[in-house]
């Protein structure tokens, strides 16, 4: 398979968006579209969402002549609203979708099982369930490209959170050696990274180097050790910026305007 993947980063969140096509057919699909809203933006009323890494993603498009198959996300982001909604709005012949097995799930075309198809014309990936960070985390797999989403994140950072509503650290372990099964070669695409230590952001790892070199599962870690690790390291997290916008509208795959009506509600409930 040949494929073209492009990365596209939003600061603001540390959020990897990819688009994933097939050169020889011109048609594509982008994987988890990311808006992202100031602070200051909200706390003035400006209603007003940036959807300036989804506008790249649209001329990338529009410059190569691509056409828009798949608006995928591979699960219900909590730090950050998805672009899906925005992107459908102006990608009609789009279909949305994302992973089946997350409650109150509404408003994507497509929900997604374990084993399902995403073709790009001759060009097909799979659906891989990979929940744990969430009960709906799906991967996606084309060829040997897998991307995960926030199951695993750069070996240096470890792995996702499991203290959302219907999270488990026994269930992402699981997930995490379904991918870690992988041939050693085989290319993972990270949704988020932060740098550290340093080092300039990455978004894309190996199942070999997360094998041996991430800090949660690398070197054969046990499942209790990691369940033990995980939930103290949960307990110290604080609640994601704008979590309390993000999951209610990606749930519905909300598009622009109703990303704004709940941060103007927002705005005015907060005390001032």
């Amino acid at each position: 398979m040949s494929l073209t993947i492009h990365p596209f980063f939003e600061p603001s969140t540390g959020s990897y968006s990819f688009i994933v096509a097939n050169p020889e057919s011109k048609c594509c699909a982008i994987i988890d579209a990311a808006l992202s809203v100031s602070e200051k933006s909200a706390r003035e009323g400006a209603d007003k969402p940036n959807t300036d890494s989804a506008d790249l993603m649209l001329d990338w498009i529009e410059a190569h002549g691509f056409v828009v198959r798949w608006l995928l996300d591979t699960h219900i982001h909590a730090d950050r609203p998805s672009a899906t909604g925005y992107l459908k709005s102006k990608l009609l012949c789009a279909q949305s979708a994302i992973g089946a097995l997350m409650p109150n799930i509404s408003g994507y075309d497509v929900l997604l099982r374990d084993g399902d198809k995403i073709c790009l014309d001759h060009m097909c990936g799979r659906v891989i369930e990979t929940p744990g960070h969430t009960p709906g985390c799906v991967s996606f797999q084309f060829d040997d490209c897998v991307f995960v989403g926030d199951t695993l994140f750069m070996p240096d950072t470890g792995t996702a959170r499991c203290d959302f509503p219907g999270s488990c650290p026994y269930v992402l372990y699981e997930s995490i050696q379904k991918i870690l099964s992988m041939p050693d070669d085989t290319r993972l695409y990270i949704c988020h990274d932060y740098g550290g230590d340093g080092r300039r952001n990455r978004f894309v790892t190996t199942v070999k180097e997360q094998r041996e070199k991430n800090i949660h599962v690398g070197k054969q870690a046990s499942i209790e050790k990691f369940v033990d690790l995980r939930t103290k390291r949960d307990k110290t997290l604080s609640t994601p910026r704008w979590a309390d916008i993000a999951i209610p509208a990606n749930l519905k795959c909300m598009g622009l305007t109703a990303i704004a009506s709940l941060l103007s509600e927002r705005v005015v409930q907060e005390p001032h």
